[in-house]
């Protein structure tokens, strides 16, 4: 039974690695790239669990980092939302719900913060100088807009996590 799951992570590994390719080839895609990757963490947590998804977010972040030409876009993915399908799983028995909201933006946060903080450390005072040529202003926007963006990412896990439940699995025999 276990190499069904294997097999299964792996090619939903190659496609997440594919879309974020996609979205380096189109330099649209820093960010909704990883995003629409981690989404395909859903049938892997609802049939097989978190632990099977921790793998998936695994081996789609190591061939990431090797394989995607945009390191950001790669770093994104391996820091900040590749693996937050399975965290959001945990975070749901935290009470109340504005303490788990809460954990979920800090995480969210960290995890861009430490993004930078990886390519300042790769490439150097280039990226803090490009993060500040526009002003603090407009730093503090775009990080407001990276907030919208993940609350608009937690609502989308949480609709198609529904879809999946109710009309895909019926449709995906091959999981039972």
């Amino acid at each position: 039974m276990q190499s069904r799951q294997t097999a299964f992570c792996g090619v939903l590994a190659a496609l997440s690695v594919v879309l974020m390719l996609l979205g380096s080839a189109l330099q649209v895609g820093t960010y909704a790239a990883p995003m629409l990757a981690a989404f395909l963490q859903i049938p892997v947590l609802e049939e097989y669990g978190p632990r099977w998804a921790m793998l998936l977010y695994a081996a789609a972040a190591v061939l990431a980092l090797l394989l995607v030409p945009e390191t950001e876009l790669a770093l994104f993915y391996l820091l900040a939302v590749g693996y937050y399908p399975s965290l959001r799983v945990a975070l749901r028995r935290v009470r109340p719900a504005a303490l788990r909201r809460g954990l979920k933006f800090l995480a969210f946060n960290a995890g861009t913060a430490l993004v930078y903080l990886a390519l300042f450390a790769l490439v150097g005072p280039a990226v803090g100088r490009e993060l500040l040529q526009d002003g603090p202003g407009m730093l503090a926007l775009l990080l407001a807009l990276g907030n919208v963006s993940f609350a608009l990412y937690d609502r989308a896990l949480a609709v198609l996590t529904r879809c999946y439940r109710t009309v895909w699995r019926k449709r995906l025999k091959f999981f039972h």
